[in-house]
């Protein structure tokens, strides 16, 4: 089974939080190819933006979404990266799509502030979840229903995990490959990636 990855993309997002998972799902998918030539594909990973137009990452790198809400494929896992997530919390169609996105996923994931975002729609509530260690204090004031954690690389729930900043989100979709399609695989996209996992 190809499980569709969707990673969110807006204005302002940390490039390590979205290329960082977008990097460990598509080597993981060049490794299985190399492990076990004659089976399905693991992952297909797809950008998804608010609209199909160009966005300025934090930084000022140019990123182009593949697909947008209106016509974005249908997707299994959606990660949902952090950065400056101000004026994304200030979007009702934004936390409407992530909503909508939740209950027709396997599961959500998010990196940095994009815990924000899913506590922003509900997604958190009553859970234990995590963000950035500098962002922690403000989940907590904005959330108060979600049980935040300290200190924790990242934080699976099940249907919903939620990580720390920037590097985490590395360590947390590691976590998901190991979950999604093995521990073998996992190891060998670290080894690949020369990434020196903590698990």
């Amino acid at each position: 089974m190809t499980r569709t990855i969707g990673i969110f993309v807006f204005d302002d997002v940390e490039v390590l939080d979205f290329a960082g998972p977008y990097e460990v799902f598509t080597c993981a998918t060049r490794v299985s190819a190399r492990l076990a030539p004659r089976t399905p594909a693991p992952f297909r990973v797809v950008t998804i933006g608010r609209h199909e137009a160009m966005l300025r990452a934090r930084a000022g790198l140019s990123v182009f979404p593949e697909a947008q809400f209106d016509d974005g494929p249908a997707i299994d896992i959606l990660i949902v990266p952090g950065g400056e997530v101000t004026a994304e919390l200030d979007k009702p169609d934004v936390i409407r799509w992530i909503a909508g996105m939740a209950g027709q996923c396997e599961l959500v994931a998010s990196v940095c502030t994009g815990a924000l975002l899913l506590a922003q729609a509900g997604l958190l509530n009553g859970r234990q979840a995590t963000t950035h260690w500098a962002d922690i204090a403000q989940l907590r004031a904005l959330f108060p229903q979600v049980r935040v954690c300290e200190e924790r690389r990242w934080i699976d729930a099940g249907d919903i995990v939620t990580s720390g900043g920037i590097s985490a989100g590395i360590d947390m979709s590691l976590h998901l490959v190991e979950r999604l399609a093995g521990r073998a695989l996992a190891l060998e996209t670290a080894r690949q990636m020369d990434y020196d996992w903590r698990e």
